[in-house]
């Protein structure tokens, strides 16, 4: 398969990165990969994974890289420097990026990649592990259409659903309106399951009807079952909470206000003092609002 794709590079090997990866490996790919922490490549590298000792090396090694990394700091640091991702790139080379980092900081990555001959794609993901493992991650693009075109079939692999957006920059521009959504809508359900369990009705039964209803999105329908059994953390206050931050920083630079916005980052400020915030973000709000309300806690 992708027979004018040789190796493809990972850098950026987290719960997420793991698992996408893991896929590009079963679709017939060599990767070869770099983690900060060997270790917790350590059941790719037994799966035949390659490794390299620096983002340099893997850049240098593979004609596709990917990163999937926490946060913009953590994609700058992987890029910057002597053993960067930079150092290693060359014409031909393209560089897809699946992290949510600052949008502005994306195009500036694009104009670095492309002082090196190589071309660089904002790839954003949306979805969970959940989603990632049933098949159903979908990806974003951002770029030139032709660097889209060359790693089209590789994103598929990924997930079935690719969707090119338009130049470096809008893929995560969108991703930044979808986490958006995201956060406030299953802040929102915290919010309503927290009124009607106050009322005396039983969570498990609220739940069970959420997830039968009109509201039974894709998030709720994977998130919503951790407020009976907290069993799985998607992601935390804190990761979360970047996003909508980037959500922010955009709409005060456009002069756009985000009221819906604005409210549930201050609700994931609380949250990041609860006890439970180590959990997923939605048992961690819930926390809060249940706190808040005098909701009994067993």
């Amino acid at each position: 398969m992708y027979d004018d794709i040789g190796r493809v590079g990972f850098v950026g090997l987290g719960a997420m990165g793991s698992g996408i990866a893991r896929r590009i490996m079963d679709a017939g790919h060599t990767v070869v990969g770099w983690n900060r922490t060997r270790s917790k490549a350590q059941d790719l590298l037994d799966a035949g994974m390659g490794w390299a000792d620096t983002p340099r090396e893997v850049a240098a090694q593979c004609d596709v890289v990917f990163t999937m990394l926490t946060n913009t700091a953590a994609v700058e640091g992987a890029a910057h420097g002597d053993d960067g991702l930079l150092a290693g790139l060359a014409a031909g080379k393209v560089w897809a990026d699946l992290s949510t980092i600052a949008p502005e900081r994306s195009v500036a990555l694009a104009e670095e990649v492309a002082a090196t001959g190589a071309r660089y794609l904002d790839t954003p993901v949306s979805g969970s592990p959940a989603t990632l493992a049933a098949g159903q991650m979908s990806v974003m693009v951002g770029g030139e259409r032709s660097a889209y075109d060359h790693v089209e079939a590789l994103l598929h692999a990924i997930g079935p659903k690719v969707t090119y957006i338009g130049p470096n920059g809008h893929a995560i521009l969108t991703k930044v309106a979808i986490n958006l959504s995201l956060v406030v809508s299953v802040t929102a359900f915290a919010e309503a399951v927290t009124l009607v369990e106050k009322a005396g009705v039983d969570r498990a039964a609220v739940v069970d009807a959420a997830l039968k209803s009109v509201i039974a999105s894709p998030v709720i329908g994977y998130r919503a079952p951790l407020l009976v059994d907290d069993d799985t953390v998607y992601a935390d206050v804190e990761l979360q909470q970047k996003d909508l931050v980037l959500a922010q920083e955009l709409g005060r630079k456009l002069g756009v206000m985000l009221p819906t916005c604005s409210a549930t980052s201050e609700m994931l400020s609380a949250a990041r003092s609860s006890d439970l915030a180590d959990r997923d973000f939605l048992v961690s709000v819930a926390d809060v609002y249940r706190r808040a309300a005098g909701v009994e806690i067993p």
